[in-house]
């Protein structure tokens, strides 16, 4: 708090940038974490992440005021005029002081507490690197277990345990370690378990103009000989070949040919850190654009040159596993192995292998490619003060990028959806959760992440569902368990969502992937009602007296379904041969609960002989009374009818009209929008954070409800027998 010069301003406009009549004048508040914008008269807040903050630009004051420009790395961009001068200047300082911490425990992750007592160690145990290889079948005869990097001593940026070829030596595996640019020798990365085929990464070796290592010749061909089905390997280098023959001049660059029998060599052109982040630059331009022309959006896409990039990455990727599906092992290296071979590797393996394609599978395929093997996530991604600009560079959201590329081509082939990569994308650079903090595994024991922060696997596990693809179909993970993307120019697309996510008027009103979700949804909770309700409605069938079958029950869902039958207690005391069977029942001082349960001991549904018993027969009536769904041995009262008659929403409420939250919460273009099972409202993820069974329901499973019915649900007395009557005036 002692960052913060001013922690409220009065009266400041927010602009949109594509009308400047567009302005809203509420509060900024500056927090610890956050800065807000409250919209008083919208109900309406903004809120930004200080870790999210890219730049903040102080512009020349006006007569309305000082403009505020706030370009984040999720790429929001905002700008706020601020009243006065002075007080524009000290939001602008405290805004830059807070979203560069000088430390990497002065984080966001290191203070953050969740507001539901989540477990902090909830999904930091998810994901073990030894049962992942052992799913791809290793240890095996052609590949063992390396403990030689243990205490992190031969390669401080490798996991402990790595992967080599069975016939190496500890002097061949010293040996090219030291041979290697940073100690990153070859190991292995994924293996094929059908043709034995594998991806091994490695960093460039220090080759120099002459330079030989017999060692890391003897590792390779030990890589090599691992492939039985195979007679020579590949070895990819994924930079331009000019730049590899520069590197040569510090003493490093690629491996003479001469050198390495039966291995063919081939540069794929991947640009380097420095292209990347100026194309990214040159993007953002484009976006930022002010009511531009079509040819002035696509000449400004054409000239950053980012699709051509992204179509770069896939096309390398799609060499390796069409090689790896032949049955050609390779091995993978960039400069110094970190971050053109992460981004290769991982999708490369995406292609190959079904199980990352799963949300569970890539998260393991992020934990193993991109936590275990090294990616300088703080520098990438500037996340302290200190880093210097050249290092910062937009690798991971590259990947994301291809990623999403190969969503758009098989949509029935992830489970997960544009949300979820959207989600991971951002907390990479909230710094929110522990997991993307720190460059290696090392760095993460070292700051003892595991014990100070909570994962991001822990929160994402919580809402599978807002990540799920409703396309998905796992049996094409036999069908189709190898995709091999289409690479021409035509098939790649600017994604919208990521790079134009908060601009207003450039998305479709309504998601069809949320659309889709909700009937699904909406559909299983009415399925799940009718089956209650044709329980129920059996036995008052019985009740009345008519043979238990489908001409009846039909017929009885008729009668029921008029403003007179839907009188339970008139319903209930028409079954007997008594004109005055409501005083009978009062005076014999029995309530029409006891009174249903004689009527019911009279009849005896078909079917409960041994033998020829159903799960809904039996279900339906325990020893004459009407039994719940939930636990059969509790009989069910006329007041628990109502309640499961009134607990489940038959109407649920529109996405397309819903722009924000009861809490204030704006509905972003790719919020996720929340129906509550239970009232049919629309709610964001903070106030719909209860699951519960609901009465109504026949599975008793957990559904998702607002905050208000999980109350009253939970803590509300039962309704009386006269609530009926609404009911009834409400049909």
């Amino acid at each position: 708090m002692e960052h913060i010069r001013v922690p409220k301003v009065e009266n400041v406009c927010l602009v949109d940038r594509f009308s400047a009549r567009k302005k809203v004048v509420g509060t900024l508040y500056l927090t610890s974490t956050h800065v807000i914008f409250v919209d008083p008269e919208g109900h309406k807040e903004t809120w930004i992440s200080h870790m999210h903050i890219g730049s903040v630009e102080k512009k020349t004051a006006t007569a309305n005021g000082c403009p505020l420009q706030i370009r984040c790395k999720n790429f929001l961009n905002v700008t706020f005029i601020i009243p006065r001068e002075r007080e524009c200047q000290d939001v602008c300082s405290s805004l830059i002081t807070l979203s560069q911490p000088e430390n990497l425990e002065d984080l966001y992750a290191f203070h953050f507490t969740a507001s539901d007592a989540t477990n902090r160690q909830n999904g930091w145990d998810f994901f073990d690197l030894k049962s992942e290889y052992l799913r791809m079948g290793v240890p095996n005869d052609n590949w063992s277990l390396s403990t030689i990097n243990k205490d992190y001593e031969l390669c401080d940026t490798y996991p402990r345990f790595l992967y080599i070829p069975a016939t190496a030596s500890t002097p061949i595996v010293l040996g090219s370690a030291r041979f290697r640019s940073r100690g990153r020798l070859p190991v292995l990365s994924y293996l094929h378990r059908e043709n034995q085929a594998a991806i091994c990464r490695s960093s460039q070796p220090l080759s120099g103009f002459s330079a030989r290592c017999e060692e890391d010749e003897s590792l390779l061909q030990g890589i090599r000989k691992a492939n039985p089905s195979s007679k020579y390997m590949y070895v990819v280098d994924t930079r331009p070949r000019i730049n590899a023959l520069a590197n040569r001049a510090t003493g490093k660059g690629y491996e003479n040919e001469t050198f390495y029998s039966h291995i063919k060599f081939k540069f794929l052109g991947i640009e380097n850190i420095h292209v990347m982040r100026s194309s990214l630059q040159k993007l953002v331009e484009v976006c930022e654009l002010q009511n531009p022309t079509m040819s002035t959006f696509l000449s400004g896409l054409e000239s950053s040159g980012w699709l051509r990039h992204i179509r770069s990455i896939v096309d390398t990727s799609a060499f390796i596993a069409r090689m790896i599906q032949e049955g050609v092992s390779v091995m993978v290296h960039c400069s110094d192995g970190w971050d053109r071979t992460a981004q290769t590797c991982s999708l490369a393996s995406l292609m190959l292998d079904p199980y990352y394609r799963t949300i569970e599978g890539f998260q393991m395929l992020i934990e193993k490619e991109w936590l275990s093997f090294g990616h300088k996530f703080t520098e990438r991604c500037g996340l302290i003060a200190g880093i210097e600009p050249k290092e910062i560079s937009p690798i991971f959201t590259q990947f994301i990028d291809c990623v999403w590329q190969l969503t758009q081509q098989f949509p029935m082939s992830f489970q997960f959806n544009e949300r979820y990569l959207l989600t991971i994308h951002d907390h990479v650079f909230s710094c929110q959760f522990g997991t993307f903090i720190g460059c290696c595994e090392k760095d993460r024991i070292d700051l003892r992440l595991r014990e100070r922060t909570y994962s991001l696997w822990g929160y994402t596990s919580k809402y599978t569902s807002n990540f799920s693809n409703p396309f998905y179909q796992k049996s094409l993970e036999i069908s189709q368990p190898i995709i091999v993307p289409v690479i021409n120019p035509q098939s790649f697309k600017f994604w919208r969502a990521m790079y134009c996510r908060f601009e207003s008027g450039v998305h479709p009103r309504e998601n069809i992937i949320d659309i889709i979700c909700m009937m699904k949804d909406h559909t299983e909770s009415l399925d799940d009602h009718k089956k209650l309700v044709e329980k129920r409605i059996a036995v008052l069938n019985k009740l009345l007296g008519y043979a238990y079958g489908e001409e009846s029950l039909m017929q009885a869902i008729q009668n029921l379904s008029s403003s007179e039958s839907m009188d339970f207690r008139a319903l209930l005391l028409n079954n007997t041969d008594n004109k005055n069977s409501e005083e009978i029942i009062k005076s014999s001082g029995t309530s029409p609960n006891s009174h249903v349960k004689n009527c019911l001991e009279n009849y005896a549904e078909p079917g409960f002989e041994d033998g020829g018993t159903t799960r809904m027969s039996k279900s339906l009536v325990k020893d004459g009374v009407v039994s719940s769904g939930v636990n059969e041995a509790d009989p069910v009262q006329i007041e628990q009818l109502l309640k499961e008659l009134q607990s489940v929403a038959i109407e649920w409420k529109s996405l397309r009209n819903a722009v924000i939250c009861s809490c204030a919460m704006p509905f972003e273009q790719h919020s996720k929008k929340h129906h509550c099972w239970c009232c049919g409202d629309i709610y964001c993820n903070r106030c719909i954070d209860r699951y519960v069974p609901l009465p109504g329901h026949d599975s008793s499973r957990p559904v998702p409800v607002c905050k208000a019915c999980y109350k009253r649900l939970k803590y509300s007395p039962s309704p009386s027998v006269d609530d009926f009557q609404k009911l009834q005036e409400q049909a």
